[in-house]
């Protein structure tokens, strides 16, 4: 009976999601950098990452930033 329970316990664990640094990397004009998430879910740093995605002119050039989470 405890090794059913202690089954139980470890499947539930692994299914849960774990909150952990995510990082975010974007791209704008040639040029990288990266946003840390800390201690966020992947769904929630990947929502996060990607509304930092945009596009704009200045000038008459047009800027685009495309991000992703790594």
């Amino acid at each position: 009976m405890k090794k059913v329970i202690f089954i139980a316990i470890v499947a539930v664990a692994s299914l849960a999601s774990c909150k952990k640094d995510r990082v975010c990397t974007c791209t704008s004009g040639g040029t990288a950098y990266t946003k840390t998430f800390t201690k966020a879910k992947k769904a929630d740093a990947r929502a996060a990452c990607l509304s930092t995605t945009s596009a704009s002119t200045t000038g008459g050039t047009s800027y685009v930033t495309t991000c992703e989470l790594k």
